[in-house]
């Protein structure tokens, strides 16, 4: 069997099905919103670079930019079958993985390098000792390389716990890392980096791993998978695949004070839903970064802009559960009228991201009174971008006919 060809058919078999969408998604305005985002964004910069603020903390900027050098991901296109018919192929399968492991680098390394060149400018203009730019570039691909074969490690490793911590060991190494390069002198930072990266190489030896770790992969593909068609969710409907669930008892509580009747059935399924799958985890980590980046930029108008974007991002997260359930068997079964299910999803998006919302505003009372009213009105038009999220879900709620009574 040729495994490289089975692993190229796979992936156009994929994308084929994913590329009909694509005309839908530009037809939503999209890219109207995106062109109109990059002039905007255009402007920004260049009146950013030639207004640069003396106390730019551009050096923490760099190191946001590069945190991505610690992200590994690889499709490989597997299911379930393939336990059984590729299995005899095990021996094999390196034919089958070398594209996967070609690809999850590239682009990756692409947009790395596209992201850290468009933030050079500003990064020269700011810092008092700016380190030489092909020399960061060199930098950033080859610690890209090296936590991309740390992450291919990770999905052979047997112990989940094991896997676990050795995704926490590489994002923490990728920050002091990169932040010893940013902070030190070349002759202090690239001993250390050199150093830390033979020991993680060497590290990488002890846990025990498998030739081909089928059941991580199959899952690990289907969870990219179902991520691909929940992007293209948000403006078209597509085929549901299956959801990843992960239990996490710490947030159990959250959903518990909704009353146990008919009325709050279809919003204590969301609650639930919500806190089992991907968006949840997407949501948590938004929310950091979020707050990082407006700690960082609240001064300007530039942190009302991010604290918009922000609240906008983790409604996209929040709404996205509309599809989960759309289809279930059990909804038509229990006596939950459609009509109640549209207002518990509408006061379900409004209980997660109007919090979502405070939380973000917290950094701009560093403020104090000296602006306040601006720091209000900073507040009211995140609270106005929650209830315009709310009102669009409305809106396509009743262009999919789902308000209507099932009979």
């Amino acid at each position: 069997m040729d495994l490289q060809r089975l692993h190229k058919e796979r992936r156009v078999a994929f994308w084929g099905q994913v590329l009909p969408y694509l005309g839908y998604v530009i037809q939503s305005g999209l890219a109207v919103v995106f062109g109109f985002a990059l002039i905007a964004f255009a402007a920004w910069y260049t009146s950013l670079l030639m207004h640069t603020p003396p106390d730019l903390p551009i050096r923490w900027i760099m190191l946001i930019v590069a945190i991505p050098i610690a992200h590994a991901s690889f499709r490989t296109y597997l299911n379930a079958a393939d336990i059984v018919f590729l299995r005899p192929q095990e021996h094999a399968m390196h034919d089958y993985f070398k594209a996967s492991r070609i690809r999850g680098v590239v682009y990756k390394i692409f947009g790395l390098l596209l992201l850290s060149i468009i933030v050079w400018p500003l990064y020269i203009r700011s810092d008092t000792a700016p380190k030489p730019l092909l020399l960061t570039l060199l930098l950033f691909v080859l610690l890209k390389l090296l936590f991309s074969y740390g992450g291919w490690q990770e999905l052979r490793m047997v112990s989940i716990g094991g896997s676990v911590g050795y995704r926490l060991l590489r994002w923490v190494l990728a920050v002091l890392m990169v932040a010893a390069w940013l902070w030190q002198p070349p002759l202090h930072s690239v001993p250390f980096i050199i150093l830390v990266g033979v020991v993680y190489v060497l590290v990488l030896r002890f846990p025990v791993k498998l030739l081909v770790a089928w059941e991580k992969l199959i899952r690990t593909e289907g969870m990219q998978a179902a991520r691909v068609m929940r992007t293209l969710g948000w403006f078209v409907d597509v085929p549901a695949l299956t959801q990843r669930v992960t239990p996490r008892r710490w947030l159990s509580w959250l959903g518990g004070n909704i009353p146990w009747n008919r009325r709050g059935a279809y919003r204590y399924l969301l609650f639930k839903t919500f806190l089992r799958t991907e968006p949840a985890g997407i949501v948590i980590r938004l929310g950091i970064l979020g707050l990082l980046i407006i700690y960082i930029t609240h001064a300007s108008w530039i942190g009302i802009a991010v604290y918009l974007f922000f609240i906008f991002l983790i409604g996209v997260q929040v709404t996205s559960l509309r599809q989960y359930h759309k289809d279930s068997l059990w909804l038509q079964l229990y006596p939950i009228p459609a009509h109640s299910r549209r207002a518990s999803f509408l006061d379900f998006v409004v209980r997660l991201t109007l919090p979502a919302a405070v939380v973000l505003w917290l950094p701009f009372l560093a403020k104090g009174k000296e602006d306040l009213l601006s720091t209000l009105l900073t507040l009211l038009g995140g609270v106005a971008v929650v209830f315009l999220l709310r009102g669009a879900q409305a809106k396509k709620w009743r262009l999919d006919g789902q308000d209507e009574e099932e009979v």
